[in-house]
């Protein structure tokens, strides 16, 4: 404890302590009597009060903490400099955002022309047709009318000829009456009423009444015109449509991206035209960017495919009329290309009771049908999320269901015991069902499988009927494959099914030991393979087709032509193969182990 020897030190010291009892720094470099030894060299911060011995008197005193003013000094020059990099950052950024409003301001100024060029041309395009079919409509009056005339004018000239012709008999006859002897009227009297009755008959074999009538009646209905001309024209709005696509890409394989345009209203624009764009931009490889082919599909909606060569980090960009779409950009991470040819072991393993199928959901949820009636929803994780509890033959109700798909949230199960296919939510709330035991057309005989295509249609593997049948979303029949008879499109108890890139149906036919391929219009294809008894399929973005086989115990995989490239054995009667959608995992449904068993390539 530092002692101070005279008042003029206690008042030096009095005078420093800061008049703030309750600060916490002093904002200047002190020269404190209490430490001569500190000098005036370094910072001081007070920290807490002390009472200090000065002339025998206990006088308040703030204790020290000591810093070198030059270590304080590069300690704030440090966080200045920071601080003027941060300002300039921040400065380049909101300029660099100037910019891109300036650059805005004149793209909306660009559209508006655009737009307005666009607006003026289908109206005067508009006009023309008006003008062309006003034109037309009047030609059309003018040629009826001149029919009508013509016609009207020939029979005039037939009434004229006949009035003149009767006024010819009646006038000689009457001059014979006048200037003519007894015998000059007995010799012509004969022939004169002869020609005049033969005159008057004729008058009455012809129509007296004009063979045209004179209305001319047009119908130019505008109401509905006018109607549609007050809804004419929409203006789209990118940053409501919306586009489908899941955020992993394979390198070498095409991914596709759908975009539903909208108007600026939020509602679904049902007409095709619109300028649509989509890039993939890399973020590693020197800003690598993949151009997408777009198809127009008329109705709203465009398909953009792009094809990755590299592996990494992507954005994802999609406009529509040069503005962003919602949710683009969008991050995408593109993965190596599929090895199927090395080994692989089970990531995953979902204990589940006598599972027979199994589908994922785009959120990664897992739907697996159970030989005891029962569809199982597990999460990512594999933890129970669901239970749809309804054995039975009722309304929701299943019996052995050995076929899941799942689209959206809209849930298909081919409910085989009950001969006939079930529409749900993912939650499982019963929507719509169709089909009894059978052989007619929308009839089945164990329906094995069922998947949904791109256009919603219902392909449903008829098993005991041995053949696929194909519907509308709604159950109503379209199609017959039938699989009966001899020759390459036959086949025996068809149990998965599976679609390829090209729209093509593959049919695991468990008692034909093959894979059949048909077109979407039932036509033959080809067929592969030699599994025994296959009885689950799935196919992914390349074309590979992953086929679990019952009596074999093990998941083939084919190559996109039909070879065989690897077996992963060690299997329990597989039934349904599943791929998910997000990242290209295999999921089976590994029936004699009661397990699903998840393995990632």
């Amino acid at each position: 404890m530092a002692i101070m020897k005279d008042k003029e030190e206690q008042n030096t010291l009095k005078r420093h302590r800061s008049e703030d009892t309750n600060s916490s720094r002093v904002d200047a470099v002190l020269d404190c009597v209490a430490h001569p030894e500190f000098g005036n060299a370094f910072e001081m911060e007070e920290t807490s009060d002390a009472e200090v011995l000065v002339d025998s008197e206990l006088v308040t005193h703030k204790s020290h903490t000591v810093k070198e003013i030059s270590t304080v000094a590069k300690t704030h020059q440090i966080e200045i400099t920071g601080a003027l990099e941060d300002a300039r950052e921040v400065v380049t950024k909101l300029i660099g955002a100037m910019d891109e409003n300036n650059r805005m301001i004149e793209q909306v100024e660009i559209s508006k022309r655009n737009a307005s060029l666009a607006i003026n041309n289908a109206f005067e395009t508009l006009q023309q047709s008006f003008e062309e079919r006003k034109k037309t409509l009047l030609s059309e009056l003018e040629a009826i009318s001149l029919s009508k005339t013509t016609a009207l004018t020939l029979q005039k000239e037939q009434f004229e000829k006949m009035i003149g012709d009767i006024g010819h008999y009646t006038d000689m006859a009457s001059q014979i009456l006048q200037t003519h002897t007894d015998h000059e009227i007995v010799a012509l009297g004969g022939l004169i009423p002869t020609e005049l009755q033969a005159t008057l008959k004729r008058v009455q074999t012809i129509s007296l009444t004009p063979n045209q009538h004179s209305n001319i009646t047009v119908s130019v209905q505008t109401d509905d015109l006018i109607q549609k001309l007050s809804t004419l024209g929409q203006y789209l709005s990118p940053s409501s449509s919306t586009w489908m696509s899941t955020s992993v890409a394979r390198v070498g394989a095409r991914y596709h991206v759908k975009v539903q345009s909208k108007t600026s209203k939020g509602e679904e624009y049902p007409h095709g035209g619109v300028e649509v764009k989509g890039e993939m931009r890399s973020k590693t490889h020197n800003g690598a960017v993949v151009y997408g082919e777009v198809e127009d599909h008329r109705d709203g909606t465009y398909t953009i495919t792009l094809t990755p060569q590299t592996a990494g980090p992507y954005q994802l960009l999609i406009t529509m009329d040069g503005q962003h779409v919602q949710k683009s950009p969008n991050d995408l991470d593109v993965r190596p290309k599929r090895d199927y040819h090395t080994s692989c072991n089970a990531q995953q393993v979902i204990q589940c009771n006598r599972p027979l199928c199994v589908a994922i959901h785009d959120n990664g949820d897992i739907y697996v049908g159970s030989d005891d009636g029962c569809i199982y929803v597990f999460d990512q994780t594999g933890q129970l999320k669901n239970t749809m509890v309804s054995s039975g033959s009722g309304d929701g109700q299943f019996s052995s269901p050995s076929g899941v798909s799942i689209k959206g949230d809209v849930l298909y199960v081919a409910d085989t015991h009950n001969h006939r296919v079930q529409k749900l939510t993912s939650s499982g709330k019963f929507l719509h069902m169709f089909g009894q035991r059978g052989s007619g057309q929308g009839q089945f005989n164990w329906p094995e499988g069922v998947i949904v295509d791109s256009n919603n249609k219902l392909i449903v593997s008829d098993s005991f009927n041995h053949r696929v049948q194909i519907f509308n979303e709604n159950g109503g029949w379209l199609l017959t494959i039938d699989g009966k008879g001899s020759g390459n499109h036959s086949f025996q108890l068809p149990w998965g099914l599976a679609l390829d890139p090209q729209g093509n149906i593959h049919v695991a036919a468990l008692g034909s030991n093959t894979i059949k391929v048909f077109t979407k219009e039932g036509v033959y294809v080809r067929m592969y393979g030699d599994p025994n008894r296959p009885s689950g399929i799935a196919i992914d973005d390349e074309g590979y087709s992953l086929v679990s086989e019952y009596s074999g115990r093990c998941l083939s995989i084919y190559d996109p032509e039909g070879n065989k490239i690897h077996t992963v054995g060690n299997l329990k009667n597989p039934f349904g193969t599943a791929l998910d959608p997000r990242d290209g995992s295999v999921f089976i449904a590994n029936y004699g182990a009661n397990t699903v068993l998840k393995y990632c390539v």
